[in-house]
């Protein structure tokens, strides 16, 4: 067999377990999987299945490290253009487009998006994890200095990315008649302008 015949079978393969993960999770959540359910859906053996996952857990983290790779891409692509000295400040166009990048990739996600999101809380974390390393120790240029913070690092990761998870999840269970670049426009309104400017609470 060519390498590249190969090669194409396991991306056939982690394609056809990946699928089977989320018709499962969809049916009846992700704790109730068994490996045997994952193989049987996918039409495969357990020993393809073991050829490249330890279990239904290492599956599910796997998958999460390459949504997470994917966001971290679409945020070091969208800032490669842009040159930043060290005391300048990020272009105000910067948050809409990178948000608009990421609600379309998850709108191509969406299936598996809606399945780990509600049923996974590992990936609240991880999300958070990656806010935290995207926001304040990017090493190309962090978005947020801590010395300019008023409050705890900590708190303003934690607000950020629940209340980034909630709009996410609602557009998620929804009908996803907002496009990605409406989503884009309503979060980094909600993101940028703050939530009681969003609510005509308070004047810009």
């Amino acid at each position: 067999m060519r390498e590249s015949d190969k090669d194409l079978r396991i991306i056939r393969t982690k394609e056809f377990i990946r699928e089977a993960l989320i018709d499962l999770i969809e049916e009846k959540g992700f704790e109730a999987i068994t490996v045997k359910d994952i193989t049987t859906r996918a039409r495969i053996n357990r020993g393809s299945f073991y050829s490249h996952y330890q279990d239904k857990y290492d599956l599910m983290t796997r998958c999460q490290e390459e949504i997470m790779s994917d966001l971290a891409d679409i945020v070091r692509q969208n800032f490669a253009n842009t040159k930043l000295e060290n005391n300048s400040t990020i272009p105000q166009n910067i948050p809409y487009t990178i948000l608009t990048c990421f609600f379309e990739y998850l709108n191509q996600k969406r299936r598996f998006m809606k399945a780990i999101s509600k049923g996974d809380l590992t990936f609240h974390t991880n999300l958070k994890e990656f806010m935290w390393k995207t926001l304040f120790v990017r090493n190309e240029f962090p978005l947020i200095k801590q010395e300019n913070l008023l409050v705890p690092s900590e708190y303003l990761i934690a607000y950020i990315a629940s209340a980034h998870i909630g709009v996410l999840q609602h557009w998620l269970d929804g009908d996803g008649t907002e496009t990605p670049e409406e989503m884009a426009r309503i979060l980094a309104t909600i993101t940028v302008k703050g939530p009681f400017t969003a609510a005509g609470l308070k004047k810009e």
